[in-house]
C-alpha cells in the first residue's frame, strides 16, 4: 500500500473535522500535523506537500485527530499557545488564553501609569497578562494572584519557561486577600458566565475549569467583589481594569459610577462588543 502523502492527510482529515462541527477544520489540521513533524511552523507544511508520512507519524496523528474530534481544544493537544508574541504553556489547569484578552493587554499597556508601576493581576489563570506586562514593562512591579493552585502552578511554568520568575511574585488567595498593595494598576479577566449558561457553552470552553467561568448566578458575583474591593488596593490615581461579558457593560459601569470611579471607559473589542472597562480610582 503506497504511504499517505501531507497534502493527502490534510485534506481527508479535514474533511472529517468538518463532520465532527470542528471550527477552522484545515487551519486545526495544519497545527497538528505541524506539531507531529517537529515544524516551527504549519507554514512549513506547504513546502513538503508530497512528502510521505510513516506509520509512527501517522499513529501519533491518528491519537490526536481522534480528540480533537471529540472536542478538546486544539491548545491542549499542543500543549501550547501563541499570545502577544510568546509562546505559553496551555493545559486544562487554566482557562485557554482567548484574543479578546489579548486586545486587553494591549490596552493595558497603553495606559499612563509610572515606569515603576506596581501592578496586580486578579485572577491570573496561566499567567498571560501579569507575564506580559512584566515582560513588555520592565521597570515595573508585577504581582499575580489566583485562587486556584493548579492555575499558579502553571503560571510560574510559564514564568520559569519566559525567564520571568524574578519579576513576577504569584500569590495565592481569594481576590485581593493576600495582596499587600497599593497598586497603580490593577487588572482583572475573571470569571464572567452565568453558571446556568455553562452547559451550552461550546465542547472546547466546557475543558476549561469550571472555577475559571463560573461567575455566579447573574455571572457578575465575582467582578461585583472586586469593584468594590479594589478601592482599598489602588494607588491614588490607580487605575482598574476589566475584561467582561459581551452584554454585561451597562451593568458593570452601574457598579463603578455607584462606587465613585473616577474616568470610566467602556472600550470595544475587535468584533464591537463593549468588552473592557478602566476606572481610577474612587475620589
Amino acid at each position: 500500500m503506497p504511504m499517505k502523502s501531507v497534502l493527502e492527510v490534510l485534506t481527508s482529515t479535514t474533511e472529517y473535522f468538518k463532520t465532527k462541527g470542528v471550527e477552522s477544520p484545515r487551519l486545526n489540521m495544519e497545527h497538528l500535523l505541524a506539531h507531529i513533524l517537529g515544524k516551527k511552523s504549519r507554514m512549513e507544511l506547504y513546502l513538503e506537500f508530497d512528502r510521505p508520512l510513516g506509520d509512527k507519524e501517522l499513529d501519533a496523528l491518528r491519537e490526536l485527530v481522534k480528540k480533537r474530534g471529540q472536542g478538546v481544544p486544539l491548545q491542549h493537544l499542543l500543549g501550547t499557545t501563541e499570545f502577544h508574541g510568546r509562546t505559553f504553556l496551555t493545559d486544562a489547569r487554566a482557562l485557554i488564553p482567548r484574543p479578546e484578552t489579548e486586545h486587553f493587554v494591549e490596552l493595558l499597556l497603553k495606559l499612563e501609569l509610572p515606569a515603576d508601576a506596581r501592578c496586580l493581576d486578579v485572577g491570573t489563570g496561566s499567567g498571560v497578562i501579569a507575564l506580559t506586562l512584566a515582560a513588555e514593562r520592565p521597570a515595573a512591579a508585577v504581582q499575580a494572584v489566583d485562587r486556584s493552585p493548579n492555575a499558579l502552578g502553571l503560571a510560574r511554568e510559564n514564568a520559569d519557561k519566559l525567564g520571568l520568575a524574578e519579576r513576577v511574585e504569584f500569590l495565592q488567595g481569594d481576590l485581593f486577600a493576600p495582596c499587600p498593595g497599593p497598586y497603580d494598576l490593577i487588572a482583572a479577566n475573571l470569571p464572567y458566565v452565568p453558571v446556568g449558561d455553562i452547559a451550552g457553552l461550546s465542547r472546547e470552553v466546557q475543558c476549561d475549569p469550571m472555577i475559571a467561568l463560573d461567575g455566579g448566578q447573574d455571572g457578575l458575583e465575582i467582578v461585583a467583589r472586586c469593584v468594590a474591593q479594589a478601592p482599598e488596593k489602588l494607588a491614588s490615581e490607580g487605575w482598574l481594569g476589566l475584561e467582561i461579558g459581551h452584554d454585561q457593560a451597562p451593568r458593570v459601569r452601574e457598579m463603578l459610577a455607584a462606587a465613585g470611579y473616577a474616568d470610566i471607559r467602556v472600550v470595544q473589542d475587535f468584533q464591537e462588543f463593549d468588552r473592557f472597562l478602566f476606572a481610577r480610582r474612587p475620589h
